[in-house]
């Protein structure tokens, strides 16, 4: 029994955790350039699913100014705004992160007779 209170207890922090580190997320617009789900978009990099331990490295870098690429200077000032905690914190939240897809999704309906094509 006590071992099982521990477990749901360590889970609740998790989700917890990962729940404060989304909020952070999207208040920070993370989302903006790399996705809702960290997926990467245009020169912004995928962060879902990476390695913690590569995640909290390139955090920390950038808090102290090192980047190897142009669009990197623009996440300086976003990496400088998390504290101790909460960088290692963002790292552990966006290598949890996996690509959702909404339930419905549809096709777009389209007739293309009389357009030419064939």
């Amino acid at each position: 029994m006590k071992k099982n209170f521990f477990f749901f207890s360590i889970s609740l922090l998790f989700l917890q955790a990962n729940s404060t580190m989304e909020e952070v997320y999207l208040k920070n617009a993370c989302n903006s350039c790399h996705g809702m789900y960290g997926e990467g978009m245009g020169a912004a990099p995928r962060l879902q699913g990476q390695r913690e331990n590569v995640l909290l490295r390139k955090l920390r870098n950038l808090q102290k100014g090192k980047t190897r690429t142009a669009f990197g200077t623009i996440m300086i000032s976003f990496a400088k705004t998390l504290n101790q905690n909460q960088t290692v914190e963002m790292a552990k939240y966006l290598s949890t992160l996996k690509r959702v897809e909404p339930e419905e999704t549809y096709e777009l309906e389209s007739d293309n007779s009389g357009d030419g094509s064939s």
